[in-house]
């Protein structure tokens, strides 16, 4: 049985996956079947700046049924298009789920599933991408899991002993906003004009300045000025995973997660965010070919 499984086997879930795995944590990827005997024969090949360049052996199956017994956590990293499908392959209640994915409307899903009590907030920091179905690419010396409470002891524990930092947010609002909020300005200027950050720096400073105000209705209590002063500390060649998926005509990709729930989340409040508006529905021309 294994003390951690995490759903999603992409760069983030492969990645904390073999690195909980080598670090001695009994850990299983939860993935669809064919990529679970790819991983099962091959192992996950790891590069990076951070852990080294290694092959890790790993458990990987296309379920969690309830005869594999308990689970002490459940990490979710499948990108939100996929969180209903791939709920189906988890058959057991684990004791505490943290979810990985980008947005903030999964938390809700999440509850609903499993119960507010056992559910959360979690946000992962990392820059990293998949070469293949068990071949990661970690480009940055950085990985970093948020949670919005300290009330996983055992799971933080694991975290630390494989090398993955682990930091803490005062909510469940803080700790999704400030991510949404980081990202949906990059991700949304970069996909929407094809062009990395340094030529849409206004765009990706204007939504996140309308992100900030969203997220604090929604209970979130960020520092605009930090916000944006992270912004402006990346690098002009910084771009988004939803700009390569919009290229590669990816139907899967995060726009709704990302700007829409944004959008969603606005109209709650009755606030007005014309700069996300105008980007989510270029970005969506884009996806359909326009």
């Amino acid at each position: 049985m294994p003390d951690v499984a995490i759903l999603g086997s992409g760069a983030v879930g492969a990645l904390v996956g073999a690195e909980l795995t080598r670090s001695g944590t009994t850990t299983a990827l939860i993935t669809r079947e064919a990529t679970a005997q790819t991983l099962r024969r091959e192992g996950v090949t790891v590069e990076s700046p951070r852990f080294g360049d290694h092959v890790v052996s790993v458990d990987a199956r296309p379920r969690l049924d309830a005869g594999d017994g308990p689970v002490d956590a459940l990490l979710v990293a499948v990108k939100a298009p996929h969180l209903a499908d791939a709920l189906q392959r988890i058959a057991v209640e684990p004791g505490v789920v943290v979810p990985l994915l980008n947005g903030v409307e999964h938390l809700a899903v999440l509850q609903d599933r499993f119960g507010a009590e056992r559910v959360m907030a979690g946000v992962v920091r990392v820059q990293a991408h998949r070469a293949g179905p068990a071949h990661v690419v970690h480009r940055a010396p950085f990985l970093t899991i948020s949670l919005a409470a300290p009330g996983a002891p055992a799971l933080e524990a694991a975290l630390r002993r494989a090398g993955i930092d682990v930091a803490h947010g005062a909510s469940d609002a803080a700790v999704l906003w400030s991510k949404l909020a980081r990202l949906a300005g990059l991700a949304l200027a970069t996909a929407a004009a094809d062009a990395p950050l340094g030529d849409v720096r206004g765009d990706a400073e204007a939504v996140a300045r309308e992100v900030v105000v969203v997220a604090n209705a929604e209970g979130a209590e960020l520092d605009e000025a930090a916000l944006l002063a992270e912004l402006r500390g990346l690098p002009d060649a910084a771009s988004s995973s939803l700009r390569a998926d919009i290229v590669a005509g990816a139907g899967d990709n995060e726009l709704d997660a990302i700007g829409a729930a944004v959008l969603r989340a606005a109209a709650r409040h009755d606030l007005p965010t014309p700069h996300t508006q105008d980007l989510v529905a270029r970005v969506a021309t884009r996806a359909a070919g326009g």
